[in-house]
């Protein structure tokens, strides 16, 4: 039977794609008939070793399954890797349609001790990353005047969490990456949106001790409830752009950085620190907002209140 959503003479890259959220990203897009790039190093979760077996694992499920894939043991760390990740899409099966751009690494440590080189590392994975796979995805995209961009970004990345600085630091950057690319991307047909998971995986299992905590997270954020929404972003079907959604335990939801209302001191008017905090209330108050499509936006509300100003 088909399905509303299909990925029919479609090609799709995903990242990660040898274990947890990334595999089951690649299985259901081939269930849906895409033509999938499985790309995988084959790493520890500290991004240690490699593995070619991983990725190869994974295509071999989706062509006993009468699905289409081929393997990639790049690196997208490195830009030459990256352009070969997409280049093989192209060569193999004639175009690219969307990337689900979910590689990545993760580690727990103090801000304080965070070394050089393990922050180095993690921008490394998640930001050149994210950045040259998008990239180099984007110009084929361009070209064809059609495209979709998944960035698996983190609530960790929008929100914070404790232990993690660097990763959430890499993941708020993707965040900042997929905005623009989403503005600069809508004129050709390309749609760049992030997504914020929640899903039982490696990160989850090798960082919580409790045994009776990871079994009851282990059914409660079960992958598979994260793997609609990936699907859902990827396809011909997602009309928005410029957003991030979170998936997780059965619920989706957008997450969003707002504007507030925020107080104005007045056409012409200096004010003090003391002003600040006379109206910091009234500044940080979120009963009221808008969330900017771009910095224009805020520069609109910007000179229209000094238009408003001035006509007083």
């Amino acid at each position: 039977m088909k399905m509303a959503i299909d990925f029919e003479d479609q090609s799709v890259v995903v990242t990660g794609a040898g274990r947890g959220l990334g595999r089951l990203f690649a299985l259901e897009l081939a269930r849906r008939g895409a033509q999938v790039v499985v790309n995988d190093l084959g790493g520890s979760m500290h991004g240690e070793g490699s593995d070619e077996s991983v990725a190869e694992q994974v295509v071999r499920e989706i062509q006993d399954a009468g699905g289409a894939a081929v393997a990639s043991h790049d690196s997208v760390a490195d830009q030459g890797g990256a352009a070969a990740i997409v280049r093989t899409a192209v060569e193999q099966f004639g175009r690219l349609d969307a990337i689900v751009s979910n590689a990545g690494i993760f580690g727990t440590v103090p801000f304080e001790d965070i070394s050089a080189e393990e922050w180095r590392r993690m921008m490394s994975v998640h930001v050149d990353g994210g950045f040259y796979l998008t990239q180099e995805s984007f110009r084929v995209m361009k070209e064809q005047g059609y495209g979709r961009i998944v960035l698996v970004a983190s609530s960790a990345g929008a929100f914070g969490q404790r232990l993690s600085a660097h990763y959430t630091a890499a993941k708020s950057a993707l965040i900042g990456l997929s905005n623009t690319v989403a503005l600069e991307g809508a004129p050709y047909g390309i749609a760049c949106n992030t997504l914020l998971p929640f899903g039982f995986s490696r990160m989850v299992s090798e960082t919580v001790a409790d045994p009776a905590m990871l079994e009851m997270l282990e059914n409660a954020i079960r992958p598979e409830l994260v793997v609609p929404m990936a699907v859902f972003l990827a396809s011909r079907e997602c009309g928005l752009t410029h957003r991030n959604l979170t998936a997780g335990g059965g619920g989706y939801s957008r997450a969003f950085m707002g504007l507030s209302a925020g107080w104005f001191a007045g056409l012409g008017v200096q004010p003090s620190a003391d002003d600040i905090a006379t109206h910091i209330e009234e500044i940080t108050a979120t009963g009221d907002f808008v969330v900017p499509e771009a910095i224009d936006d805020e520069m609109s509300k910007i000179f229209g209140r000094l238009a408003q100003g001035a006509a007083q």
